[in-house]
């Protein structure tokens, strides 16, 4: 496998990365085992390391140390992991999940990060995977990396209330094949179109417009 080359890890037993690598798509249409049971155990290994280094390092108090292991093993934190490790390069999956970007799917991409962590926790033990945390993930914790993980609907939704104002998001616009479609969101405040966003998908581009609106200085 070209990510364990990549990633340099020395093992005797391949195929357990090929399961953290696998969707349930491929593995149904193959009768193999998929990542989900992967998935599980690396999730639990990750909250421990993570939870154990916020523990040490910093006097941070207990409510403090949760919203930041939620910032920091949330989805989109996962997804920018696994993207900026090249594990989806490395993702089997099943003909239909391949042809509608699943190799970019957020809640699939993220979803592997924690399986890889679970192979390499079965492989190699937790010394490993705490190492391989460290690498990839923790860099973003000591650099207080939060641009990539920001709720920006949640911040735009608490300013508004504030102000007792009314916030719509709404899809103007999509276009482009069903397997790669790009959205074009707005949010309007008080029915005043305050910000626009893109993205391929909804979701995303809803964020993007929260993003654009609170960068125009809505208290104003």
């Amino acid at each position: 496998m070209e990510i364990l080359n990549k990633l340099d890890i020395k093992t005797s037993n391949e195929k357990l990365y090929q399961t953290a690598l696998t969707h349930t798509s491929y593995a149904n249409e193959h009768g193999l085992e998929s990542y989900e049971r992967l998935e599980y155990l690396g999730d639990a290994v990750l909250e421990l390391v993570m939870s154990e280094y916020l523990y040490t390092n910093g006097n941070y108090k207990e409510g403090e140390m949760t919203k930041l292991r939620a910032h920091y093993v949330c989805e989109d934190a996962l997804y920018e992991y696994s993207i900026n490790l090249g594990l989806n390069e490395d993702l089997r999956l099943g003909n239909g999940e391949l042809q509608s970007g699943g190799k970019y799917r957020k809640a699939i991409v993220a979803d592997i990060y924690e399986a890889f962590i679970g192979a390499i926790f079965l492989d190699q033990g937790f010394i490993k995977a705490k190492e391989f945390i460290y690498e990839s993930a923790i860099p973003y914790v000591e650099n207080n990396s939060f641009e990539f993980i920001k709720d920006y609907k949640s911040e735009l939704q608490e300013l508004v209330q504030t102000d007792k104002r009314s916030l719509e998001y709404s899809i103007i616009n999509e276009e482009g094949p069903a397997h790669n479609k790009t959205f074009t969101a707005v949010v309007k405040i008080d029915n005043i179109l305050y910000g626009t966003g893109i993205s391929h998908s909804k979701k995303d581009a809803e964020q993007l417009a929260a993003k654009d609106a609170l960068l125009k200085s809505v208290k104003n």
